[in-house]
């Protein structure tokens, strides 16, 4: 029975935070000003080869979007490349499409 209801607790907070992942990942913002970035003055130096310098990068924060770009990032996994990020438009406004990192 004690093997029963830890099964169910378990598949009950999975459901949960699935469901929880899918909505806040569908959500998209839109805008009908895009910010301005505000590079970095002085680039570091690179912490390593494998480091990619990441330029501009969004991100949603209190409802509207916050640069986090300009510093250097490490590849996931060898072999990966990162794709940066981009602004898209469509009828409603314009929002970001992420960067990523994506096999070669």
């Amino acid at each position: 029975m004690k093997k029963h209801l830890k099964r169910m607790v378990f598949m009950a907070i999975l459901g949960i935070a699935a469901a929880f992942s899918s909505s806040s990942a569908s959500a998209q913002v839109y805008v009908n000003v895009r910010p301005v970035f505000a590079a970095p003055h002085n680039r570091p130096p690179a912490p390593s080869r494998n480091h990619v310098w990441i330029d501009e990068d969004w991100v949603m924060r209190g409802g509207r979007y916050v640069s986090v770009g300009g510093h250097w990032a490490a590849p996931p996994h060898p072999g990966y490349i990162y794709v940066p990020g981009r602004w898209a438009h469509e009828r409603r406004g314009d929002y970001w499409i992420a960067g990523r990192w994506k096999r070669r």
